[in-house]
């Protein structure tokens, strides 16, 4: 269940304290339900965090030494009304984030497609050592670093490692979901707004972990296929040779493009740590089916 996490207030709350408001900027409908979530989450906290700062200031200020006024009754031992209080606040705070959670968990699925007319862009992602591999299967390439996709159009996430585990994450359009060697996993995202958002790896995965980062640019559809055609006019072809330097470990990786994939690197990447193909073959039959599983499936189905 791990993978399907959607939002996770600890993953809110670091980037929060690393002075990143991404989070509370969405440009897309996702980024914009998880920042509600957020701030509900927030509201429902303060009603008991907020009382407590207030009466923790008023209990030192009006039982300090020098107030002789203040009443003393070291006998006291029990109030059914502050146990009402302090009981039954808490447990409504409580039921309403469960049913919270209950209903988000399900509308926020990150392998729920995204209702929309407009055909989906489909990016196979790839996490190596430091670096982010894109292959885009209905336009027959690829790129190191960034993305783009037009707005207004769902984009069908398909995402593992070539490594350790690390984690894909646009701030600005929300979800996080991990990237873990042998498996896939998918996210369903969409922009409402052209733009250049900030991409990262979210989870710690070495030395260069800390430049891990691509470009996630949303245009126009006409500046989309622009983008594809720019592209594809790079004479450089992604086949089993060309990835296997690719996926050597490098630190601070530009941003590169490739005019031509070899089909089926993707499910290579993933079959090869189920012992089924070799980066740059075909997963034919029931290896192909494995691969694409959903993350929480895969090792079951394998195991057959």
């Amino acid at each position: 269940m791990i993978p399907r996490l959607r939002y996770a207030g600890v993953s809110a709350f670091l980037f929060l304290a690393g002075c990143s408001t991404e989070v509370l900027n969405p440009k897309g409908d996702i980024g914009a339900q998880e920042k509600s979530l957020i701030l509900i989450a927030l509201g429902l906290m303060a009603i008991v965090a907020v009382p407590v700062i207030v009466m923790t200031l008023v209990f030192a200020w009006r039982y300090r030494a020098g107030n002789k006024k203040a009443r003393y009754a070291p006998n006291w031992s029990h109030s059914t009304a502050i146990e009402v209080v302090v009981w039954s606040v808490p447990a409504v705070i409580i039921a309403i984030l469960a049913a919270i959670t209950w209903h988000t968990s399900h509308s926020l699925d990150p392998y729920k497609p995204l209702a929309s007319k407009a055909k989906p862009v489909t990016i196979e992602a790839v996490a190596l050592d430091w670096k982010w591999l894109f292959i885009y299967p209905d336009q027959g390439i690829a790129t190191v670093n960034q993305i783009a996709f037009p707005t207004d159009v769902p984009v069908n996430f398909h995402i593992t490692s070539d490594s350790v585990m690390n984690a894909f994450f646009i701030p600005q359009l929300g979800s996080q979901i991990y990237a873990m060697a042998g498996m896939e996993t998918q996210l369903h995202l969409i922009a409402r707004e052209p733009g250049t958002y900030a991409g990262l790896s979210s989870n710690y995965s070495g030395a260069g972990f800390s430049d891990m980062h691509f470009q996630a640019i949303a245009t126009s559809q006409q500046g989309f296929d622009a983008w594809v055609a720019k592209v594809k006019a790079q004479a450089k072809t992604l086949d089993t040779s060309t990835y296997e330097a690719l996926a050597k470990p490098s630190e601070k990786n530009p941003v590169a493009y490739y005019g031509q994939v070899s089909p089926g690197l993707f499910a290579g990447v993933i079959g090869k740590y189920m012992g089924d193909t070799p980066v740059g073959g075909q997963c034919a039959g029931k290896q192909a089916q494995v691969a694409a599983l959903p993350s929480n499936h895969t090792h079951a189905k394998a195991a057959e």
